[in-house]
């Protein structure tokens, strides 16, 4: 049987949609990042301790927990579209009682509730990328869409520093607006017949997590992604403001600036790792990443200046940045474009939200009975005994794209 020779991955173009989608990426990610450097010095103005302050963190990502079957299910019956549009309002919602709190207990709860929205336009989110990326770049889209979330992570978190001089109120009131705009940006420029087969065409086949847990790549994705959950969505935006307060200095811009120059970092090794890994493979970067990074996690604990902590969070950073797209690509590779995703990228999604609930509560008590150290040493060896799975996995990547790479 004579096959027609893949297109270059160069020439292929990332599709018109996609783009929008990585453009509102940018402008969640600005408006979460104003909040990250501000959010656990606001529940400690409530006179508790790290404990409860990381619970703040983590009731967010417990919600999306708790809510992610639900979201994965509307997909399935309403479309990813308008469950995209919900959630980000939803969230806005959220973020602006947030930010009229009066008592850590509204703030947990405001905060909490942001969690339902926040999964709903995460996990449509993914399901569109993966629908729509063509397969020889699944590393490079995901690569320019979570890049998209990483620029506006770099000056989020420095400009919501900045913002916290105003009042630790004030960035919660810039990330409401900003999800408005974002909402806005997907309401206007993607209408709900792009998104939709014609009428004619077949109903796609529903991908359980039952069936990915089938196969060795989604069950290593699983567990990686509870380790990235745990240190980088959850530890990192929970310990490291307040490691930041205790061991470098309390100004909140310090806390912004380390978070920004670890995004930055991320950005690197995310778009060296997406264009590679539709080359060579999936694998490399997944277990070189989580390595990387989990040795980097558990340096942060030790770092006693300002310089030294910037250069424990750049390694961390490009660690991190080469295991997402890489990452995400896999799970598209495993469900493929013939596939609805949304139940099986759901229970994905709830890994990485279960490492955030889990991760900085423990890492809190940690602190609050042992060391910063010890919490971050904890997190980092989670992520190093994430690499095991990865090393008897298979590899996602296509044959016929590895096979065109080569010639070139």
């Amino acid at each position: 049987m004579t096959t027609t020779p893949s297109a270059p991955i160069e020439r292929v173009r990332i599709p018109r949609e996609i783009w929008v989608l990585v453009a509102s990426a940018f402008v969640i990610a600005l408006g979460f990042g104003l909040i990250t450097p501000v959010l656990p010095q606001f529940a400690q103005s409530f006179g508790v301790g790290a404990t409860a302050s990381a619970v703040v963190v983590s009731v967010f990502a417990f919600f999306r927990l708790i809510f992610a079957p639900a979201g994965g299910a509307l997909i399935v019956r309403l479309g990813e579209r308008p469950i995209y549009l919900a959630g980000l309002l939803i969230v806005a919602a959220s973020t602006a009682a947030t930010a009229f709190a009066h008592s850590y207990w509204q703030l947990v709860v405001f905060r909490g509730l942001g969690g339902i929205g926040s999964v709903m336009f995460t996990v449509s989110a993914t399901a569109l990328v993966v629908r729509l990326a063509p397969p020889s770049i699944r590393g490079r889209v995901s690569s320019a869409y979570g890049s998209a979330f990483l620029i506006g992570g770099i000056g989020g978190p420095a400009v919501g520093g900045a913002l916290g001089g105003l009042g630790l109120r004030v960035p919660f009131l810039a990330y409401a607006a900003a999800l408005v705009v974002a909402a806005a940006l997907v309401g206007i420029f993607i209408s709900s017949h792009s998104l939709r087969p014609a009428a004619d065409a077949p109903v796609l086949p529903v991908m359980t997590a039952r069936e990915g847990l089938q196969d060795s790549a989604y069950r290593a994705g699983l567990g990686s992604a509870f380790a990235n959950g745990w240190a980088n969505f959850g530890v990192r935006n929970a310990i490291i403001p307040l490691f930041v307060a205790a061991n470098i200095g309390k100004e909140p811009w310090l806390a912004g600036a380390v978070l920004a120059i670890y995004a930055g970092a991320n950005a690197v090794g995310m778009n060296v790792a997406g264009r590679l890994s539709d080359r060579v493979g999936r694998r490399p970067f997944i277990i070189g990443g989580l390595a990387v990074a989990g040795v980097a996690t558990i340096a942060t604990g030790l770092a006693t200046t300002f310089p030294v902590l910037v250069l424990f969070s750049v390694v961390a950073g490009i660690g991190s940045g080469a295991l997402n797209p890489s990452q995400q690509a896999s799970m598209a590779d495993v469900i493929g474009r013939d596939r609805n995703g949304g139940p099986a990228l759901a229970a994905f999604q709830m890994s990485a939200d279960a490492g955030a609930i889990i991760g900085p509560v423990v890492a809190g008590a940690l602190v609050d009975s042992g060391s910063y150290a010890l919490a971050f040493g904890v997190t980092g060896l989670l992520s190093l005994l994430a690499t095991i799975p990865w090393t008897r996995a298979r590899e996602t990547l296509p044959r016929e794209a590895v096979a065109a790479a080569a010639a070139r």
